[in-house]
């Protein structure tokens, strides 16, 4: 990493201590290695505030939310802290107005104070602001002075939640960002257009983690232990991304399968039919830590996205998590970008006819080197290797480009 010694901002959108793996905060821990890193969370508003004061999350945050509050909260990496940021005005459920504008601004001006104390008590001078997929904050930064601003686009605005404001908020940071990095080429390709300082750097898995999955010893996860095989698995959130015509054909030729699908379910895009079917199973969400004991239960791993303009920019963390597990994968060809990484290790199919014939083939055909294959691609995509990349286009354009 040539990025050494700086003094960074990160604005993310989850939470420190999630349960989930997060790419935001990855980011953060990984940068910190060589750099001191502020992590600054996503601001939380009164209603989630009175939520989250009966969690235990609570205790590590508490005193930590006044906007004259310079205190940070530790962690167990030295180089890594985290900065609450003060409680926020409701307000994206507002239109597109001036009045959703002014509340914003005020919810920046609040965020932007609490910083200017922390960064004036810590004596923090020549720093890097990134902002790492939290566009609902535009224009943070005015009234700050970074020596370069990063923006990390890490997918599109499509849910309604993020459409009614985010289109419009994501213009502005990529424009005013000397550095914009994205997740996927397509991302690259559009945002490249409004900011030539554009680059792809795609996402990438926890491979440290995801291979405890080949640990003989670690026992499958104890729900899909108890599932009739082979078991065919998916790990994350089941939504609006997913082709459900081409699941309920898959399934309906399978029945002597079981396909469980493992993370939080969004019920307002999934359908009745795939809760009736007798061979398909929601445990539920589950702890990130728990990631590898589920996995390895699983026969064959599935990614069933659409294949539409949305699911061509996305670049799923999973599909690194399934290879460094070793497990054998079956997709839908949503992102030809895909095939690239995963150089043949993984079936990308167009149909659920040619769907259902690779859960079978890789049924019928895995093997010891089809395994050593898997983690060969899942080594070359991990998180190391990608904070590597993004650290060097930092340095390039602080050296190079900003202080030549």
């Amino acid at each position: 990493m040539k990025l050494k010694g700086n003094q960074i901002l990160i604005f993310g959108f989850a939470r420190f201590d999630a349960p989930n793996e997060s790419t935001s905060y990855t980011i953060a821990k990984l940068l910190a290695r060589e750099n001191q890193v502020y992590y600054i969370e996503d601001p939380v508003t009164l209603r989630e505030f009175f939520k989250l004061r009966k969690t235990a999350g609570y205790r590590s945050r508490e005193g930590h939310f006044s906007f004259t509050s310079h205190s940070l909260v530790e962690t167990d990496l030295p180089g890594l802290k985290v900065i609450i940021p003060p409680i926020r005005l409701s307000a994206n459920f507002l239109p597109e107005n001036w009045l959703f504008r002014t509340v914003l601004k005020f919810n920046e001006l609040l965020i932007r104070t609490k910083l200017k104390g922390i960064l004036k008590t810590y004596k923090i001078r020549d720093y890097i602001f990134m902002n790492s997929f939290n566009f609902h904050y535009p224009t943070l930064t005015e009234g700050l002075t970074p020596k370069l601003k990063v923006y990390h686009c890490l997918d599109q605005a499509v849910l309604p939640f993020n459409r009614r404001h985010g289109v419009v908020a994501e213009e502005i940071l990529v424009k005013q960002s000397d550095v914009v990095i994205c997740s996927s080429k397509q991302l690259n390709e559009e945002r490249k257009k409004r900011n030539p300082h554009t680059y792809f750097v795609a996402n990438a898995a926890d491979l440290g983690h995801s291979s405890k999955a080949l640990n003989p010893d670690l026992p499958v996860y104890p729900v899909i232990a108890a599932l009739k095989k082979p078991v065919i698995g998916y790990l994350g959130a089941i939504d609006h991304r997913m082709d459900y015509d081409l699941l309920r054909k898959v399934i309906l030729a399978n029945p002597d399968k079981s396909f469980v699908f493992v993370g939080p379910v969004s019920r307002e895009f999934v359908p009745d039919w795939i809760f009736a079917a007798g061979n398909v199973y929601f445990p539920g969400p589950i702890d990130y830590q728990y990631m590898p004991a589920v996995i390895k239960g699983f026969d064959v791993a599935l990614i069933p996205f659409k294949k539409n303009e949305v699911s061509s920019s996305i670049f799923p963390l999973k599909l690194f998590e399934y290879l460094g597990a070793g497990k054998p994968v079956v997709s839908t060809d949503f992102n030809p970008d895909l095939m690239e990484f995963t150089k043949g290790a993984v079936t990308f199919c167009e149909d659920s006819e040619s769907f259902s014939l690779a859960i079978n083939h890789e049924l019928q055909t895995d093997s010891t080197a089809k395994r050593k294959s898997r983690l060969t691609i899942a080594a070359e995509n991990t998180w190391e290797n990608r904070i590597d990349a993004i650290a060097d286009i930092i340095h390039y354009h602080l050296e190079e480009v900003i202080h030549p």
